[in-house]
């Protein structure tokens, strides 16, 4: 055949394609798959679901809902609940926060053998959602309707067996969602929290709470992202740089973004995985476990350090390595909390709101500027000291780490 004769034939074959209409939604689906650069990286088709998908895990949603009838999340949203005000079970979303941490779980693609669209880290896991309130990025809206605490323990007394907490906010620091928190801890679930986006040297509440995974983003290279949140409370880091998610704009509609929300949903998956692999473990030896397999850092820096915590997340390695079961008590609870301003905006992502950080640092009560920036001084000389203390404590009671690549050993 010709040159010329292929490329007829090939026109004809393209116009064929198009008339079925297979033509750029497919390659639009197959760049969605293609571009899940984390599920490459985890070589997971490979290393994590021969052993196990997640099935028989309930992974809990502290989110606004989830579009339910998207098609890479069809059969797996569980009927849940609507504490934004609204009267759904859960299973709706305006804000799309929701859906795109929903499809980094428990995503199962479509079309033929689930080729296309979102695959989550544990597809075969179920999402229980529990609606809220949320705030944009970048306005104080939040007040009292978000109704963390309540949200918490509903999922608790609902079944879940992990609960997700991309969300953040100073206004989630007060003592209600503190004690939800510690309820959740006392019946054996284990919190994953957002470390926040705002390149702060504190990590975001609930993230903040001793008990919680705080967790903060890398990206392709293993590379802290620029935004992320730091400090000591830092336990984990994940994958969410450039991440495709579902859209809650219409069933096929995708997506794709940054942010410690989606290497939070990435740790909530991997939990759900070793829940499903190892039932008898309780919520504080899955922590212990997570903790345990982390990648060392591609920088070479030790861990535990602010940025990376124990390293990055690996779900291979906590399928599979051979780790002491150790105590049954959650392993956070004797952190210390960060300092966060006493704002009130709770906003996807987790850490404190653009209109927060003004509030917390405009307020002085009409003390003098010279008394605030002395008394910040003496402030910041004493958390330092604090932290290197706290710091070297960490160090111990954990082997050696070794030097290896992003993401595998």
């Amino acid at each position: 055949m010709g040159i010329k004769a292929l490329g007829r034939a090939v026109a004809v074959v393209a116009a064929a394609c198009l008339a079925l209409g297979v033509g750029a939604h497919s390659a639009s689906a197959d760049q969605v798959r293609d571009a899940q650069w984390p599920l490459i990286k985890y070589n997971v088709t490979k290393d994590v679901w021969p052993i196990t998908t997640g099935e028989g895990v309930v992974v809990g949603l502290v989110d606004s809902g989830v579009l339910a009838q998207h098609q890479d999340l069809t059969g797996r949203i569980l009927p849940g609940a609507d504490l934004s005000g609204g009267s759904t079970d859960g299973r709706t979303d305006e804000n799309g926060h929701g859906t795109e941490m929903a499809s980094l779980i428990v995503g199962h693609g479509h079309g033929p053998g689930g080729q296309d669209g979102i695959m989550g880290l544990a597809p075969g896991a179920k999402i229980l959602p529990v609606k809220v309130h949320l705030a944009p990025d970048d306005v104080d809206l939040f007040s009292g309707e978000a109704r963390v605490a309540d949200a918490i323990r509903y999922a608790v007394d609902h079944g879940a067996e992990v609960i997700n907490l991309s969300i953040g906010g100073a206004g989630v620091r007060g003592d209600d969602v503190r004690a939800a928190v510690r309820y959740a801890v006392d019946h054996d679930v284990v919190l994953v929290g957002a470390a926040g986006n705002q390149d702060l040297d504190r990590v975001g509440y609930p993230a903040a709470f001793p008990g919680v995974v705080a967790v903060g983003a890398v990206d392709v290279d293993g590379s802290v992202w620029s935004d992320s949140n730091h400090g000591p409370q830092i336990t984990l880091a994940a994958p969410g740089v450039r991440i495709p998610h579902a859209k809650n704009t219409g069933v096929d509609q995708y997506n794709r973004g940054d942010g410690t929300s989606d290497a939070t949903a990435y740790v909530s998956a991997i939990a759900a995985l070793v829940r499903s692999r190892y039932p008898d473990l309780s919520a504080g030896q899955v922590v212990n476990r997570l903790i345990r397999s982390a990648v060392a850092p591609p920088d070479g820096s030790r861990v535990p350090n602010d940025r990376y915590g124990y390293g990055i997340a690996s779900p291979r390695r906590a399928l599979t390595m051979e780790i002491p079961a150790g105590p049954k008590e959650n392993p956070l609870l004797g952190r210390a909390e960060a300092q966060a301003p006493a704002t009130v905006a709770a906003v996807p992502g987790g850490g404190d709101s653009a209109a927060g950080e003004a509030a917390g640092s405009a307020s002085g009560g009409g003390v003098p500027v010279w008394v605030v920036v002395l008394g910040a001084g003496v402030v910041v000389a004493v958390v330092l000291v604090v932290v290197v203390v706290v710091r070297r404590r960490r160090g111990g009671g954990y082997p050696p780490y070794q030097q290896s690549n992003p993401y595998q050993q």
